[in-house]
């Protein structure tokens, strides 16, 4: 079997290294003239902790990682708690695996750093994908083609893969928009940033801190509703003055972090309903380019990853290339559209604004808390108790 993969990022690295650990012949085409990525930092929850750890790359995630101690909710102006779901501790007992932070820039390493140059073509940009008699071709802006028995669509949230198959749909602007900073300090721990992955919670806003590249940096998510931005880019620069300005009057600490950021970007928020399907004859999607999500659950790059280790798993099952994609998608299909439907919803209870919402929401956050932490606050432990290295359970019989 020889399989292509478009898109060079997170998700499509997973796939080509866990497609050469079951001996699939791989290549991947990536439109940048070497792989990188945006200094952000990314949640590895449970579930992706999982899927790293069976691809062996358990110390190395390790080595790059941050382990919080709690996911805390935060009032934006007072840093009153709200919910504290413990981490550390619980997480390894709880959901099998470890709640880690990393550099964006790292996690993407741990994958492409281990896929030989001769698998990898750079500055290739797809433009088309069509199914051959046999399987499917690629073809690119330069005229070349490549044509293979599976083709993968794992080119992100402006896919030319999802494209060229279902149509250029328009996403649905959500009104609001995210700025991003990675703040490396000299000194750690900051008394002011605590070893936690903290969600402020404010009228029409919200942001999450929380630290990365060993403790040695901080990121920050801070995301707020406007009507005016139209962008769906991850590297449009913005300035700490912007950044400054857009959260006035919040917590002195958060004030004091953004204070400290040197380099800011932003990019709108754009939402995309679940899809039906992802695959057409010998083509398919992974990642961002099938299953774009909100940022509110942490799972972007949780769920690409669990994609790519079911997608290599499938593939390397046996079965025709129609059933391992039959299987991918009954697989992953239900959990990542669950997914993307939450992420959703929480980016509206994040934000509300009215007296009596905002009591009844966290009245709500602590009751549960006092009841089972881990059901309060995100309420993402069915995210993280799921582990995609496992066979899925057969279906039930019909009676």
């Amino acid at each position: 079997m020889r399989v292509g993969i478009i898109g060079g990022g997170i998700g499509g690295t997973a796939l080509a290294l866990a497609l050469l650990q079951r001996g699939i012949d791989v290549h991947l085409f990536e439109r940048a003239p070497a792989f990188g990525e945006v200094g952000a930092g990314i949640q590895v929850t449970p579930n992706a902790v999982k899927v790293i750890r069976a691809m062996g790359l358990m110390d190395a995630l390790r080595a790059i990682s941050f382990t919080p101690q709690a996911l805390v909710g935060r009032n934006w102006k007072t840093a009153r708690e709200m919910w504290r779901t413990p981490l550390a501790d619980d997480c390894p007992s709880l959901y099998g695996a470890p709640f880690f932070h990393v550099h964006r820039a790292d996690l993407h390493a741990l994958f492409a750093a281990r896929i030989p140059a001769e698998r990898v073509t750079f500055a290739r940009a797809c433009s088309s994908v069509a199914r051959t008699p046999t399987g499917a071709v690629a073809s690119f802006t330069d005229g070349g083609t490549f044509e293979a028995d599976l083709i993968v669509g794992a080119d992100g949230i402006q896919s030319a893969v999802r494209a060229s198959l279902f149509g250029t749909a328009q996403a649905r602007f959500t009104g609001n928009m995210c700025y991003r900073a990675v703040v490396p300090f000299d000194t750690q721990p900051l008394d002011y940033v605590s070893p936690d992955s903290s969600f402020w919670l404010g009228p029409h806003a919200h942001v999450v801190t929380y630290y990365v590249c060993g403790g040695r940096a901080v990121n920050i998510v801070a995301v707020t509703e406007t009507a005016s931005w139209i962008e769906e880019s991850w590297n449009v620069p913005s300035s700490r003055d912007e950044l400054l300005a857009a959260f006035a009057g919040w917590h002195p600490n958060l004030l004091r972090l953004f204070g400290q950021a040197d380099s800011v970007f932003k990019w709108g928020l754009f939402d995309r309903d679940p899809m039906p399907h992802w695959s057409d004859g010998a083509i398919t999607l992974l990642g961002d380019a099938a299953h774009p999500m909100l940022p509110f659950l942490s799972q972007g790059a949780g769920m690409a990853i669990e994609d790519a280790f079911v997608l290599a798993s499938c593939l390397a099952a046996g079965a025709t290339v129609a059933d391992a994609l039959s299987a991918y998608e009954a697989q992953r299909l239900p959990r990542t559209r669950r997914v993307q439907l939450e992420s959703r919803e929480r980016g509206r209870t994040y934000h509300l604004s009215s007296p009596l919402a905002l009591w009844r929401r966290d009245m709500t956050y602590r009751l549960r808390s006092l009841i089972n932490p881990h059901r309060s606050g995100i309420k993402a432990n069915w995210i993280y108790e799921h582990d995609a290295t496992l066979p899925p359970e057969p279906a039930a019989s019909a009676a």
